[in-house]
């Protein structure tokens, strides 16, 4: 654990003996002061500074640029890893890397495909003291595919009816953003009714006759290209007829009850119901566990989207969508779990500490499911990277005991879950440095007497120095006074007197050395303001005058400073200051406020105010502020071959002072249309004398700009050519590569039409061997940026410059920069290949170096190809499985991981250049010792009886050696799931089959199995069994069963139901005979002339009459299920007598619904009507 401990204070008492003030070391990392020249001097491992996003999905319209940038001292190299194997950037054409940086620019612009580079990429940042390593970065284009062909027929429906158009978007990268709009790319409107979905589809609740259009167009627009494509046309006729009946809510989406939605911590969680239904619902949400966040929840899309931002663990549960309107309403449960990506507890921080330290890193992390630690160093993994006696590893935390220089690394820690990873590097620096102190010498330090003064000491070492303090050339004693020091090394005087001016020597010690430093303190005098000014009331156009006396410190020069409302005085000539005394003529209504007097020195500040009050104001208009008026008039004079003076005339400043004139030129000649800054001159300037360059055709305009912004450019001014003139610089990025073993390609970065200085730009290419007394070989090539030089050496170094000339002359003399011709491939193999096995899966490699005139070309390294002698049952096949190893640079020797125990290997070696591989050395073999088994392939249970299990078994597919045995263990569980004794049992090799007997009845076993052989025990394979239940409980179950089967009980049942059947047919005949008296009841005791009584030899009523609404035909007994008569569930209409909405009439006119007993839908319980029930209705009620 590392540990930082804050700055404290340490009071020490003066005496008569010089005063040596300790700093004690109570942290074990050190703190490297952010010192340019002492990080110039001290090395450090690579740090990642920059890299491109994990998920990378790039326009393959545009060249790949995948970032990597790290610094260290010295600065690092860069190398690349593409789906895990070596990227070699130097043999493809279209990769470069940039300078001094790890970033590859990938140019598939000219030529190549972006599909080509799709794949995982890895940086790795290497020097001296480690290596370091970024994300892995995965590249993939950018597509936008078109819409498949399909024929769409037109949808025909009702008024009222509900409809969902789809949409369907095709699968796009990334996916597209959906919007649906008409012909004339005009949004389509959407409300509470009509609403786009989360997955693009258009839902209707219900559709009215202004839904009918031919235009329904889904839109899908993919930003990373720019892209926006269409799908076919929908057209939808909604038929104009009188609207379907009312209906409660039904979802449209999603679908059922219930359904389940999983979220990653952090992401925006959306959840979504849309209902249909006449009239239209409404949604409401609630959370069924808990309430929802206020500051995080916000609703979409008419409340039919929930969303709830920044979404964590305690956002899990139960949300319930309702849908509603006035028939009813439905709700939809969503159970919400929120997952987690890994993310940091306690990411690690780099570490510097001094030989013999101690230290740990540490790396936590969080996610669900829990993360996974893994630790690397310098990008391989822990497990097989080179020990270190310094470095324990403890889960996620590395701890360092007795560290020493070459214990410094760069180590990386790896959390990661199904959701995603994380990756930190942090280095480990031991470093052995001497004392510095890093205050400059001499410091002068100014205090005002009564007030604290804090010497400064900053200082560094490694292991970190004591620090001592004394003052005077005598190391005189401190007297009468308190002294602080602080950690950081820093002398505090708590309250400086005259007395305390003076010398301090501050001293740094460790065991590598000694600094010392002076540092000078003088105490000045406090400023005051003796004479302070005063409130004071004036009329409105008279002299107001303030008054401000300053004393201070007479080594110290003070500024005085007016301030109205604490900003600067308005720059108005009414406003007059001089030495003592502000004076305020003509005053105005504005001028009231209050008044500031600051008085400055470089070390303290006084102030004092006063208020002014202007008395019998006069209204007077608010001026307009506005940014300025465009320049105008512009004029060109004194016209010289490299300069030319421009004028104009400013516009007006709209109450805002023009603080400055921005200038910019165009080049008609080689960039028309686009203008470049040229220069700016202050706003009291109307000309700039412009430099020129040669050949260029030239055109100004001016922009003004004040404190609310800039104007509008000024019309731009007559042209001006200037003359043609020799190129003043030469190309750029010259470099010399050879793309095959007999020529030498030298390319450079060509100039721009504006750095031409004149027609006909061309380039002179000279070149000469190296090592060789030719003569410069020079060729005058067009504007180009390549030349090819033929039949040249294999890898000879040459000089190289290129010269820019034009119909006017040369360039200055280039630079020589220097090239190879190009590579072959290598000619002679590694030799002396001899392999240590160092165990199971573990061998190292040794080879001799090959001559380096055979290698034709620059070194890349050797390069392993080791395989697996193949079995018996695998020679028949053609193609040998070989794995390969690459180690860069003159590496000699290498380790060779993952291998198979108990087998044998056959390798050779070759040396790797710039073109390619060299002949192979001879094949060595080699053998690996036995290994631990895996897991036998699969263990059953069968045969099971009452108090016997058989096993069986298939031996291990990797034995990784000769088994010996293999090992059994079971227990058996009980009903609450505990364990019960382990019984360990061994098992002959040659065996795949066991019977275990004297076994419990009906009880569940657990059991353990695996193999060895001589190196130890393998992986085991469980399985859980169940023996059979006792014989004797079972037949006592049957016995009881067969009971309730006896002709006896059965011919109970039968009379008992018959005595019910009885019972209710006479309960039905009873109610049967005054089943038409309420309704005739109830109408005569009304006595409603508009209501004629019902005939009594049909049944049917007479006329009916509806003219007045609020005379009612009631129920006899029927009421809501809430047990309350509702005044509209009896307004005026038949439905009420019969079956809802499917009440029917008879030929002779008779209401089926209240006589023919017939029931659709009726309640189980609570509203039951007075209908008389028909004796089929009664029989299926009692069946």
């Amino acid at each position: 654990m590392q540990l930082k401990i804050m700055p404290k204070k340490t009071p020490l008492s003066a005496g008569r003996v010089p005063l040596i003030l300790f700093l004690c070391q109570m942290i074990s990392a050190l703190e490297v002061p952010l010192d340019p020249k002492l990080l110039e001097d001290l090395v450090q491992p690579p740090t990642i500074t920059q890299q491109s996003p994990k998920d990378y999905i790039i326009d393959p319209r545009e060249n790949i640029v995948i970032q990597c940038e790290a610094k260290g001292k010295p600065p690092p190299s860069f190398s690349w890893t593409r789906n895990g194997t070596h990227f070699d950037i130097d043999k493809d054409p279209l990769v470069t890397m940039k300078s001094d940086s790890g970033t590859l620019i990938i140019n598939i612009m000219s030529e190549g495909k972006a599909e080509t580079y799709e794949g995982i990429y890895q940086c790795t940042a290497r020097n001296e003291r480690g290596a370091a390593i970024s994300n892995n970065i995965v590249i993939r284009p950018s597509r936008s595919p078109l819409w498949t062909k399909e024929k769409l027929e037109p949808i025909i429906l009702q008024n009222g009816q509900s409809l969902v158009l789809p949409c369907r978007p095709p699968i796009g990268l990334p996916p597209p953003i959906i919007f649906w709009m008409d012909n004339s790319f005009q949004r389509l409107p959407q409300s509470e009714r009509v609403s786009q979905g989360l997955n693009g589809d258009l839902y209707f609740s219900n559709v009215l006759p202004e839904d009918t259009r031919e235009d329904y167009i889904c839109y899908a627009r993919f930003n990373h290209t720019q892209t926006i494509q269409q799908k076919q046309p929908i057209s939808v006729k909604v038929l104009s007829a009188k609207s379907n009946r009312e209906r409660p809510p039904t979802f449209l989406t999603p679908e059922g009850n219930a359904s389940n939605k999983e979220e990653l911590r952090g992401n925006i969680l959306s959840l979504e119901c849309i209902a249909e239904g006449l009239p239209t619902p409404i949604i409401y949400w609630i959370k069924e566990d808990g309430t929802l966040p206020i500051n995080r929840t916000f609703y979409r899309n008419f409340q039919k989207t929930l969303q709830i931002i920044q979404v964590s663990e305690t956002d899990s549960g139960n949300y319930q969508c309702i849908a509603k309107n006035a028939l009813g309403a439905i709700h939809h449960t969503i159970s919400v779990t929120v997952k987690a990506a890994p993310y940091w507890i306690m990411e690690p921080q780099n570490l510097v500490l001094s030989p013999g330290d101690d230290g740990t890193l540490i790396c936590r992390a969080n996610g669900n499911p829990k993360p996974r630690i893994s630790w690397l160093s310098n990008g391989v993994p822990i497990e097989i990277a080179p020990d270190d006696p310094s470095r324990k590893i403890d889960g996620d935390t590395v701890i360092f005991t007795n560290v020493q220089e070459r214990s410094s690394a760069v180590y990386q820690c790896n959390a990661s879950n199904e959701y995603g990873y994380l990756l930190a590097n942090a280095f480990v620096n031991v470093l052995a440095e001497p004392p510095r102190i890093l205050t400059s010498a001499n410091t002068l330090y100014q205090v005002i007497a009564n007030r604290p003064a804090l010497l400064d000491c900053a200082f560094f070492g490694s292991p970190l120095p004591t620090i001592e303090w004394f003052k005077g050339d005598k190391g005189s004693a401190l007297r009468d006074d308190i002294y602080i020091l602080h950690e950081n090394g820093t002398l505090e005087i708590p309250v400086a007197q005259k007395e305390s001016t003076g010398t301090y020597t501050c001293v740094a010690r460790n065991k590598l050395g000694m600094a010392k430093n002076e540092v000078n303190l003088e105490i000045k005098d406090p400023t005051r303001i003796i004479k302070q000014p005063e409130y004071a009331i004036v009329q409105r156009g008279s002299t107001v005058s303030f008054e401000c006396k300053v004393k201070h410190d007479h080594t110290l020069i003070p500024t005085v400073t007016w301030l109205k409302e604490n900003r600067e005085l308005p720059t108005d000539e009414r406003f007059t200051v001089d030495k003592d005394h502000l004076v305020v003529a003509d005053v105005n209504d504005d001028d009231g406020g209050t008044y500031t007097c600051v008085a400055n020195t470089t070390l303290d500040s006084v102030s004092a105010s006063a208020v002014l009050s202007v008395v019998a104001p006069t209204p007077t208009p608010a001026p307009i502020y506005d940014v300025p008026n465009p320049p105008f008039d512009l004029e060109l004079t004194d016209q010289l071959d490299k300069s030319v003076q421009l004028s104009w005339t400013p516009g007006d400043d709209n109450n805002s002072p023009i603080t400055k004139f921005i200038i910019e030129y165009e080049d008609a000649m080689h960039e028309a249309g686009l203008w470049h800054h040229q220069t700016e001159v202050p706003g009291t300037q109307t000309t700039a004398q412009l430099k020129l360059s040669p050949y260029v055709n030239y055109s100004f305009r001016v922009m003004a700009e004040n404190s609310l912004g800039r104007s509008s450019p000024s019309e731009a001014s007559e042209q001006y050519l200037t003359k043609a003139a020799e190129p003043d610089k030469n190309p750029t990025t010259v470099e010399g590569l050879g793309s095959e073993p007999d020529n030498l390609v030298i390319t450079w970065k060509p100039l721009s039409g504006f750095e031409s200085n004149g027609p006909g730009l061309q380039y002179k290419v000279s070149w000469r061997q190296k090592d060789g007394d030719d003569e410069w070989t020079s060729v005058v090539v067009a504007n180009v940026s390549k030349y090819i030089v033929s039949g040249t050496p294999t890898f000879v170094p040459y000089l190289i410059k290129v010269q820019a000339l034009n119909d006017v002359g040369f360039a200055p003399e280039p630079a020589v920069v220097m090239g190879h011709s190009g590579e072959d491939l290598p000619m002679v193999a590694p030799g002396n290949v001899h392999v240590t096995v160092v165990n199971s899966t573990l061998a190292e490699v040794h080879w001799d170096p090959v001559p380096l005139k055979s290698i034709r070309g620059h070194l890349q390294g050797y390069r392993i190809y080791y395989w697996k002698a193949q079995s018996s049952s695998q020679r028949n096949r053609r193609h040998i499985e070989k794995k390969i190893l690459t180690f860069q640079g003159s590496k000699t020797h290498g380790m060779l991981p993952g291998l198979e125990p108990f087998s044998h290997y056959t390798l050779n070696v070759r040396v790797v250049n710039g073109k390619g591989e060299g002949p192979a050395s001879p094949d060595r073999g080699f053998h690996t010792p036995e290994g631990v088994p895996s897991a036998p392939s699969t263990l059953k249970i069968v045969n099971p009886t009452l108090d016997s299990l058989t096993l069986e078994w298939d031996p291990p597919s990797h034995p990784n050696g000769i088994l010996t045995e293999y090992t059994l263990k079971y227990q058996p569980i009980n009903s609450t799931h505990e364990l019960g004794p382990l019984v360990d049992l061994k098992i002959p090799a040659n065996k795949t089959r066991w019977t275990l007997k004297n076994l419990n009845f009906s009880t569940r076993y657990k059991f353990y199995f695996y193999a060895q052989t001589s190196a130890g025990s393998g992986s085991q394979i469980t399985e859980e069994a169940v023996t059979t239940v006792d014989e004797g409980k079972m037949a006592m179950a049957s016995r009881q069963v067969d009971i309730a089967t006896q002709g006896w009980f059965i011919g109970l049942m039968c009379a008992v139901a018959l005595l019910i059947l009885i019972l209710l047919i006479v309960c039905f005949i009873r109610r049967n005979k005054g089943g038409k008296y309420p309704v005739k009841e109830k109408e005569d005791a009304h006595a409603d002339p508009e209501i004629q009584p019902m005939k009594e030899d049909d049944g049917t009523f007479g006329e009916y009459s509806d003219a007045e609404d609020h005379k009612p035909l009631k129920k006899g007994s029927r009421t809501p299920s809430d047990r309350t008569v509702k005044k509209e569930d009896s307004d005026d209409s038949l439905v009420d007598y019969g079956e809802g909405v499917n009440g029917q009439f008879n030929e002779d006119g008779s209401f089926i619904g209240q006589y023919s007993g017939k029931k659709e839908k009726e309640p189980a319980e609570g509203n039951e009507s007075s209908e008389a029930p028909s004796p089929v209705n009664a029989m299926n009620s009692f069946v």
